[in-house]
């Protein structure tokens, strides 16, 4: 792809996030959306091939769904109430399609089946930016909303995300399949706490795109896209191997990594609304994600491919990927101690 196309499609994301962050019309929100899907599209299919082919084709037809739905709630919204802000949703109906919409937007279950076959067939780099960037714009909107949307349909989705999320991790041998079922368990737990708290779902957003960036770009660095590849990592760069190994615990929330601070606050303030039966279910299902990270972690630390004595480790990596790994991972790992700081701000 062209330097210029490339530049041009990476500053129509990022217009495209902004304007719907900045947007208190309807509107103007919609439209940023908008450019966010037009401009991701371009890069999903720069790899030829028949499968980037389908998975794009697939991530416009759902988008162009949950558009046309967003416009309709919206409208639908206006004609009942004159209003066209966003943090003026009164009407029942509006706000159960709006959250319907989103929640495709996002690859919330029971809408999430399109996630792990879109991200099957993209490169490691444009997973990145599916599973991070676009994440952005409609979860800002579910934030502005989520006084206003209904509770128990939010918590149901949530309970659904984090089950079918880790369930359907358990049988992959895929990593693109494996972070995209991570990504739908993750979407869970923010689901899950929009009511109550959205500074809670906003912390764990921030912390949700710390861990998931970190583990892209150490897959894009070691180009591990299966369990297979990821089996001989150890033997080409041990040092990012154990920081892969950790930053998959982190992404199951074990303690004292940096992924342990949502899980336990968001327990936390679901046992201070009185849900302590769906606290405890959302814990219980976190250890079927926890499981395929633990797989994954065997896979890459425990278990050692067949290797001649003499075959030579790839311990230089160039200076550019070496710059931004070690503060990926030092956020990833090293961000429980300060909870008492983000709490106060």
């Amino acid at each position: 792809m062209s330097p210029y196309a490339l530049s041009i499609l990476l500053s129509s994301l990022a217009v495209g996030t902004i304007t719907t962050l900045s947007s208190s019309h309807w509107f103007l929100a919609w439209m940023g959306l908008e450019i966010n899907t037009l401009a991701i599209i371009p890069l999903m299919t720069k790899m030829h091939h028949p499968r980037a082919t389908e998975s794009a084709t697939k991530y416009f037809l759902t988008q162009a769904t949950a558009s046309a739905l967003i416009l309709f709630s919206t409208i639908t919204n206006a004609w009942a109430t004159g209003e066209w802000t966003i943090i003026t949703m009164n009407d029942n109906t509006s706000t159960f399609i709006l959250t319907i919409a989103l929640a495709i937007k996002l690859g919330i279950a029971p809408f999430h089946l399109w996630l792990p076959d879109v991200m099957q067939g993209l490169t490691l780099t444009t997973c990145l930016i599916l599973t991070t960037w676009q994440k952005l714009a409609p979860m800002s909107l579910m934030i502005m909303t989520g006084h206003q949307l209904n509770t128990n349909l939010l918590i149901t989705m949530a309970m659904l995300s984090t089950v079918l999320g880790g369930w359907g991790g358990l049988n992959q041998t895929q990593m693109r399949k494996m972070m995209a079922y991570s990504s739908i368990a993750h979407l869970g737990w923010m689901t899950l706490i929009l009511s109550f708290s959205p500074d809670l779902t906003t912390l764990n957003l921030m912390i949700y795109l710390m861990l998931t960036s970190s583990m892209f770009l150490m897959m894009m660095t070691m180009t591990s896209t299966n369990m297979n590849k990821l089996s001989t990592s150890w033997l080409k760069t041990p040092l990012l191997a154990s920081s892969m190994m950790i930053t998959l615990m982190a992404l199951g929330g074990l303690p004292p990594t940096s992924g342990f601070l949502p899980k336990w606050l968001i327990l936390q303030e679901m046992t201070k609304q009185h849900l302590g039966a769906v606290s405890t279910l959302m814990a219980m299902s976190a250890l079927l994600s926890l499981f395929f990270y633990l797989r994954l972690s065997y896979a890459i630390s425990l278990t050692t491919a067949p290797n001649t004595s003499n075959s030579n480790m790839a311990w230089r990596m160039t200076h550019s990927q070496m710059q931004i790994h070690p503060t990926m991972i030092t956020l990833t790992t090293m961000m429980l101690p300060i909870t008492p700081t983000l709490l106060a701000m």
